[in-house]
């Protein structure tokens, strides 16, 4: 196991120099001057040209790719153009709420996804997969925005129940965390629903029915396990999607995270942040799939890697 991590992580090193590649490129064809930004509006030309020089401006542009890759060799993302702090304690002021509300949207949306996918599975074709699959129809159908704007109005508006923005304790994660959890949790009552059913299927599982097992037994046991590893799959890319998409989430409750942070950089054009955040959720994706590849051994020991 260690070494097929190991070879993952070398093997993601191609995939972080093209990001890396990407993003670097990314400033150069967007609108606008850098230097001018950072030097303000009203600053002369001789201003703007020193700003230039000192943010390494004026050098070619392969001159710039190398300091850009050194820098962050050292862990040095820049400096950021609009608050002139370091981008990377930018992002770390802003990573945890992000994080926070991500895993909590993921808990609920993993227990509830898994729990409507397997009744359905058991009870297919009947009253409770209708009621189910109605659920998760709507879940996707539904955009995040009109979703959160909506329980907005209704649980923090109109009932005055929940607050309605902000991120400074617990009641203010319910929002915000049910919009952006919504759309994974039908996802996954419908990928549960159909890995259920073709693992049913299986002779395995007639075989333990045919023993007398109790069928919850057989559904635990015999199911759920192999069931699992597609499901897993899903989670992972999910996870990883909830992480770089909470942007519309996080803006329509002024939650203090990355995406509203990349929200602001972009209206700023505070080029600097915009490329650390980028790369953050490039390594984000990767090292998610990694996890997914552990967890593939950990629910089916019999998997190994070569």
């Amino acid at each position: 196991m260690l070494i097929h991590i190991i070879k993952r992580l070398a093997g993601a090193i191609p995939t972080l120099v093209a990001v890396a590649v990407a993003v670097f490129l990314f400033v150069h064809v967007l609108p606008g001057d850098p230097a001018r930004l950072a030097a303000g509006p009203d600053a002369d030309e001789a201003t703007v040209a020193l700003v230039r020089h000192q943010l390494g401006l004026d050098q070619p542009l392969p001159a710039q790719f190398v300091r850009y890759v050194d820098h962050l060799l050292h862990g040095d993302l820049g400096q950021s153009l609009r608050t002139r702090r370091p981008v990377a304690r930018e992002i770390a002021d802003r990573f945890m709420p992000t994080l926070t509300l991500t895993l909590t949207s993921m808990a609920w949306a993993v227990v509830f996804g898994l729990a409507v996918g397997m009744v359905s599975a058991i009870w297919r074709n009947r009253p409770p997969d209708a009621i189910g699959m109605t659920l998760a129809v709507s879940g996707i159908s539904f955009p995040p925005f009109a979703l959160g704007m909506a329980l907005m109005q209704i649980f923090a508006v109109k009932l005055g129940w929940l607050p309605a923005i902000g991120g400074s304790s617990w009641r203010h994660y319910i929002l915000p965390s049910i919009t952006l959890g919504a759309g994974v949790a039908a996802v996954m009552a419908r990928f549960t629903r159909s890995a259920f059913i073709e693992v049913m299927q299986e002779d395995y599982v007639r075989t333990a029915r045919a023993k007398g097992l109790p069928e919850w037994i057989v559904i635990l046991k015999h199911t759920l396990r192999n069931a699992l590893i597609p499901v897993v799959t899903m989670m992972g890319l999910q996870f990883g999607f909830l992480l770089g998409g909470s942007i519309v989430v996080e803006a329509v409750f002024a939650w203090p995270g990355m995406g509203s942070l990349l929200v602001e950089a972009v209206n700023m054009r505070d080029y600097p942040v915009i490329q650390g955040l980028i790369l953050l959720f490039s390594l984000e994706f990767i090292v998610i799939n990694i996890a997914v590849d552990v967890l593939y051994v950990l629910i089916d020991p019999a998997i190994r890697y070569q």
